[in-house]
């Protein structure tokens, strides 16, 4: 069986359905808006990989196991449905900004997003772009953004879809999305439910009794919901407005039986306004948002008493671009943000933060393009970095386009950060990153290829360490070079009636301490993952692998304190039901092989499990 494993990964490893694309492809068709323009104009010289609604519904509902078994991106698990975080191209989980229709959403706390709390269903698509992007996106963009889609369409249509889940440990879900549009409006409302017991067994594990171990205190429930409109004033005015709220309640797992049953609920509200007026050359567009997040963590779930902390956020942000010819587009951006936290552990403060971004897009011809960006902000919380963001894309021949790329981006330091009791230090500089990369993207026929390699020098890396009082504080102590390979792939051909795709990635990624030249903990050599698609008339199978290489857990890189290397591989099978017009039911075999393994070392994950689903579309 391990041989048939491994031959399975070796067969996989090199491919991943992305789109290395030609600027304009994902709004090409006049009928569609999309939310985030800026991801199109101003990304010519970096990879953008787009997982759309196909690659969303093969995958489980959270937003983890979507991104894991499509993308390069390294995730942490406290377990099934627990806390998950990232590691982008070997940065940190808060060197990764989450985008949500063009607005930086990571947690004003702790600088991170947690992907077990989104739904992949909830949105259009959901686009991966490598390396920097702070000129645009502000704090955080260090290893690379990932942006949540929700695009409208004015295309005379109404639609509906309800997806219903049901699983091993009695895991349920359910999903829905309506879809309502003309020539003036387009309306998008849905939301989602996730729940399950989560008490599975852990795969070889027994108590000192010899007692079946299992996953307890683990229960989560997740939900959603969605609304989003836009209104065409006229030819050249659009309002849209976006709107999402979410809610979970989720038990802590426990490590030993004879741990306190905790629990952590956290809730978030986002409302973003949007206005877009064409004039000539001119296009203005003004955006406000508020956003709002807050979590309760209870030491004992059976009792009534939590810690708390909170934060509100208005942004603004003005941005005028002008045409100044076929060739050659100027865009600016002023911005302002205005948070204000309150919290059990870190008292009651404000932030005001001034942004001032300029960039410039040149069309040499139509296979040359060249980008240039600076920002600069403005706060009395901490000293910005200038940024700055330069990049070229050339299209030498049909089959073979070169990427350059080079900036420097940076995080700005939490309120965790600076505020938390005791041990936060108000004197933080935000961390800062330099980094380059060269991207290679050929097309052959159905063949689609592209190889990255990068390079990121950090200075200034925030780390927790204890003082002399004994008590930990953060502290600008690291640098880190993290350089590596990052390899995409994807196949797809029409045979008769039948569809074959075959998809997938590789990352290669070495992250270091300058000091100590110890790789940073948590952080993989190496990550595969592939998947296989067949379609024939009314039946469709895929099969899904995930490699994550090994991870030290310690900053020495001791040899014994490793998180092992394992291989992960889901199965599933759909069939549209003939006597339902745009319905399908499916049947999904997760961690086919039953591997036992973890991300995080003693949170188990659940061996061979099951997922039953009904789509309806009418």
């Amino acid at each position: 069986m391990t041989y048939f494993k491994h031959f399975f990964c070796f067969c996989l490893f090199a491919s991943q359905f992305l789109l290395a694309q030609k600027e304009d492809t994902i709004t090409r068709l006049n009928e569609v808006i999309v939310s985030d323009t800026k991801l199109r104009k101003f990304s010519s010289s970096q990879t953008i990989q787009l997982l759309n609604d196909s690659i969303l519904s093969k995958n489980s509902a959270l937003l983890t196991n979507v991104l894991n078994y499509n993308t390069a991106i390294y995730f942490k698990e406290y377990g099934r449905g627990m806390l998950s975080t990232v590691s982008f191209r070997g940065t940190t989980a808060s060197q990764t900004a989450v985008i949500w229709n063009g607005i930086n959403i990571n947690s004003q706390m702790n600088g991170s997003t947690d992907f077990n709390t989104l739904s992949g269903m909830d949105y259009s698509n959901i686009a991966i772009k490598g390396g920097g992007g702070s000129v645009i996106y502000g704090s955080g963009a260090i290893g690379g953004t990932v942006h949540l889609n929700n695009d409208l369409k004015f295309d005379s249509s109404f639609s509906n879809q309800l997806r219903l889940d049901y699983g091993s440990f009695n895991t349920q879900g359910i999903s829905y999305k309506s879809h309502f549009s003309n020539k003036k409006w387009s309306a998008q409302i849905g939301f989602s439910r996730n729940y399950s017991d989560n008490d599975y067994n852990y795969p070889g594990a027994f108590d000192w009794k010899g007692m079946q171990r299992f996953n307890e205190n683990g229960g989560y429930q997740i939900s959603t919901l969605n609304a989003n409109v836009g209104f065409k004033i006229d030819d050249h005015q659009l309002l849209k407005l976006y709107s999402q709220s979410s809610n979970t309640d989720r038990n802590i797992s426990l490590l030993s039986p004879s741990e306190s049953r905790t629990k952590y609920k956290n809730d978030f509200s986002r409302n973003l306004l949007e206005y877009n007026n064409v004039l000539g050359m001119w296009i203005a567009n003004f955006k406000t948002a508020f956003i709002t997040e807050n979590y309760q963590y209870f030491p004992d779930n059976k009792v009534n008493q939590f810690s708390y902390g909170g934060t509100k956020m208005l942004t603004s942000k003005a941005d005028i671009s002008f045409q100044a010819n076929k060739a050659l587009l100027f865009n600016s951006i002023l911005e302002y943000s205005n948070t204000t936290g309150e919290g059990s552990s870190f008292g009651n403060h404000e932030r005001e933060i001034t942004g001032l971004a300029l960039l410039i897009k040149q069309e040499v011809s139509s296979k040359w393009q060249n980008e240039l960006g600076i920002r600069k902000e403005f706060t009395n919380n901490y000293k910005s970095p200038f940024l700055f963001s330069i990049g070229s894309a050339l299209q030498l021949t049909n089959a073979y386009q070169l990427k350059i790329n080079a900036s420097h981006n940076f995080r700005i330091p939490t309120y965790n950060d600076l505020y938390w009791e005791e041990g936060g230090n108000p004197h933080l500089k935000p961390e800062s990153s330099y980094q380059a990369e060269i991207a290679n993207v050929f097309r052959y026929k159905n063949v689609k290829l592209t190889q990255t390699a990068y390079f990121n020098k950090i200075k200034d890396l925030l780390r927790w360490i204890p003082g002399n009082n004994g008590i930990w504080s953060p502290q600008n102590t690291d640098r880190v070079e993290a350089y590596g390979v990052e390899t995409l792939l994807s196949w797809k051909k029409g045979i008769g009636k039948s569809i074959v795709e075959v998809n997938g990635t590789y990352a290669y990624t070495i992250s270091k301490n300058e000091a100590t030249g110890k790789q940073l903990f948590f952080v993989p050599f190496h990550k595969i993952t592939g998947a296989v698609a067949l379609s024939h008339k009314k039946w469709s199978a895929n099969y899904q692998m995930l490699l994550n290489g090994f991870v030290y857990t310690q900053l020495d890189n001791d040899p014994t304190a490793v998180v092992p290397s394992y291989l992960v591989g889901n199965l599933g099978i759909d069939y549209d039901i003939p006597f339902i017009s745009h319905s399908k039911f499916g049947v999904q075999v997760l961690n086919l092989w039953n591997e036992k393994y973890e991300s995080l070392e003693n949170r188990i994950m659940p061996g061979r499990n099951y997922n039953l689903y009904l789509i309806f579309k009418f």
